[in-house]
């Protein structure tokens, strides 16, 4: 690998290096390296561009990198991956995208990931979206997650876009069963005339599951930005969905959450709160020496820590 993608590497799943385990890199529309172990296995698809990840039941304490880079300009990738969890197990899973656009045509990246989580299995998935380059070629990014999670079982989703993403489209569908949960925590910052687009939609159907939708945003500039929720309580549940956004400059940002209740004992919450940045929060850090851009900046990454 040369420099620009070793860097992307590094941005989207913090590899300095080829990681222990089980992995698959993909750059610029092909493989570009494997490993798997003896509990977890990647396979080509047969059928459409893209690999199914099978991870053995009660396999405990390994992980899976699955990161997808682009280095060339015009590349328009699009990839299928099933992701197989057996009944009890507790692993990790590493994806993410990073683009390099130095050209002038477009650059883009659409992965549709599909969860099948087993009984009582622990899954943390990390996800991060990552742009550069200098050229005038938009960097495009639209991922869609559909997740089952059986009896049980857990599934912790923490998805990350900070920078030079021109456009994203984020579509994230789930099933929850009985004593089911499903975390999902969002971050996402937006400048220039970025767009960007969440849609979450969480069908509980099992008793005594659980959901909690975190979104956390900063517009600025001339983005814009809109987050859309829908939380359906079949069962008796608790749901939560939660979007702080921080607006600045002329940006716009929409947040539309929607709960239904189809259960006596469903219990939803929803949650929805946009601003600027408080005055006195900037008072407070320039008295300490900052600019007013350094006070902005702190603030910012606190609030997308």
């Amino acid at each position: 690998m040369d420099q620009i993608q070793k860097t992307l590497l590094e941005q989207v799943a913090d590899l300095h290096e080829i990681p222990d385990g089980a992995y698959n890199i993909r750059a610029n529309g092909a493989g570009a390296g494997r490993s798997t172990t003896a509990n977890i296995d990647i396979v080509t698809k047969e059928d459409s561009d893209g690999i199914d990840i099978i991870i053995k039941p009660f396999t405990k304490k390994e992980s899976v990198h699955i990161p997808v880079i682009i280095s060339e300009t015009g590349i328009q990738d699009l990839v299928y991956n099933d992701f197989y969890i057996g009944e009890g197990a507790d692993v990790t899973i590493v994806a993410g995208c990073g683009i390099h656009n130095g050209g002038d045509s477009e650059s883009r990246h659409d992965g549709i990931h599909t969860f099948h989580v087993g009984k009582n299995a622990r899954v943390r998935y990390v996800e991060k979206h990552y742009g550069q380059g200098d050229g005038n070629g938009q960097n495009i990014m639209n991922p869609t997650t559909i997740i089952e999670v059986e009896e049980g079982g857990y599934l912790e989703m923490e998805t990350v876009q900070i920078k030079g993403v021109d456009s994203t489209k984020r579509v994230t569908k789930a099933r929850l069963d009985a004593e089911a949960t499903l975390i999902i925590k969002e971050k996402i910052m937006t400048h220039g005339r970025q767009y960007a687009e969440t849609d979450f939609t969480v069908d509980m159907d099992g008793e005594g599951c659980h959901a909690n939708l975190i979104s956390r945003s900063v517009a600025k500039e001339y983005s814009k930005q809109i987050f859309r929720s829908n939380i359906r309580g079949n069962n008796a549940c608790t749901g939560h969905s939660e979007c702080d956004a921080i607006i600045m400059d002329q940006a716009v940002v929409a947040a539309i959450p929607e709960i239904t209740a189809a259960h006596l004992d469903a219990s939803l919450i929803h949650e929805a709160a946009i601003g600027k940045i408080a005055g006195e929060q900037l008072t407070k850090l320039m008295t300490l020496g900052l600019s007013e851009q350094e006070a902005e900046e702190q603030i910012v990454n606190g609030f997308l820590k």
